[in-house]
């Protein structure tokens, strides 16, 4: 039988790589563009021999793009995760990294005219009804990839992508703070549930036994933590009012330790079953926002230097694989927190362009 060609481009958006798709080369049904994805990615399967996912959760992301129809959108943009051994394809969330790409795929497919030096794409984040605004480097009218900005976790430079996130508080849980509390208990540990772009629980490794300077593949290795991390997220999920987060993946489990490179903070990121190589985009802000908020597990940890609680703060998340900077503009007023804009470095490079096909079974097209 024969297969559906799909025009479809594979990019590195930051610390991530996934497909990015126009809407319109998709089934409109979610469940069709769903078997569509996994039959593109190779899911399920821990290999994902049988496609284009990488068998990593950061390898195994879509994006998808189309124009908007709101007055203060350029283009929307629906973040996909797809499991690698596992049949789901979740929303969930959205995705910081993908996110740096999508200005450059949006410019190129023509949604967006790009300006002479740079262009501002601002993009609707589906996910968590958030706006966000790129600016990409367009010399000469055409994406740049090439430059000198680097990022932990990337190897090489490339073009810069600042992105500011407006808004973002409580978009995924209603709440910046969720539970209503700046600490919680659960399974006898006590934590920080924070949502600025991404649901978050912060939790001090020093309680789970952990210096929190492990490496990844050493935390993962670590069956009695897994078991007690993920008996803390279902809990806090509910409390979060993110209902049953049994086959979600938020929200991503962040355990804290003091710095050790001159950073604000150190982390190691549940997100949630694999452990990151450094941390997300969206979820370093809600870490750093943690960092800034009196009363909050990370308070007793970070270091901000002289900052008051008030103004504009860059905060220097530490990872596995190096730095997550983060500029925030932050406002306290009666004890209450306010973070008024948010702004991160990224970078994204376009890999490959053309169709990924899938067996005509799953799909005919359009």
């Amino acid at each position: 039988m024969r297969q559906t060609a799909i025009p479809c481009t594979v990019m590195r958006g930051g610390t991530s790589k996934g497909l990015y798709f126009l809407a319109t080369d998709l089934p409109a049904d979610p469940a069709t563009r769903d078997a569509v994805l996994l039959a593109a990615m190779g899911s399920p399967d821990a290999r994902q021999i049988d496609g284009m996912g990488g068998a990593h959760p950061l390898t195994s992301k879509v994006a998808i793009v189309s124009k908007s129809a709101r007055d203060d959108a350029d283009v929307d943009y629906l973040f996909l995760q797809v499991q690698p051994d596992k049949p789901e394809v979740s929303d969930s969330q959205p995705c910081g990294n993908l996110l740096a790409g999508v200005g450059p795929f949006a410019i190129e497919k023509g949604l967006v005219k790009a300006g002479h030096t740079t262009t501002d794409v601002r993009i609707f984040m589906i996910n968590t009804k958030a706006i966000a605004v790129a600016r990409v480097e367009t010399p000469g009218g055409e994406v740049e990839y090439q430059g000198t900005a680097q990022i932990d976790g990337v190897p090489g430079t490339a073009a810069p992508v600042m992105t500011d996130f407006l808004d973002v508080a409580g978009s995924s849980c209603g709440a910046l703070l969720p539970t209503g509390s700046t600490r919680d208990t659960f399974e006898g540990v006590e934590v920080t549930c924070i949502d600025n772009g991404m649901p978050v629980v912060v939790l001090r490794a020093a309680d789970l036994g952990k210096t929190g300077y492990e490496t990844p593949a050493d935390l993962e290795a670590d069956g009695a933590l897994k078991a007690k991390v993920e008996a803390v997220r279902l809990a806090a999920g509910r409390a979060m009012n993110l209902g049953d987060v049994t086959k979600k993946t938020v929200p991503k489990m962040t355990l804290i330790a003091r710095p050790k490179h001159g950073g604000a903070v150190s982390t190691r990121t549940f997100i949630p079953h694999r452990v990151h190589e450094a941390i997300g985009v969206l979820g370093a802000v809600s870490v750093a926002t943690a960092c800034a908020l009196k009363g909050s597990i990370a308070d007793d940890i970070a270091k901000l230097g002289n900052f008051g609680g008030s103004g504009t703060v860059q905060l220097e998340v530490e990872h596995p694989t190096g730095f997550f900077t983060v500029d925030m503009e932050i406002e306290t007023t009666g004890g209450q927190l306010k973070v008024k804009r948010s702004a991160l470095l990224r970078t994204a490079r376009k890999l490959m362009e053309g169709q990924v096909f899938v067996p005509a079974s799953v799909w005919r097209g359009a």
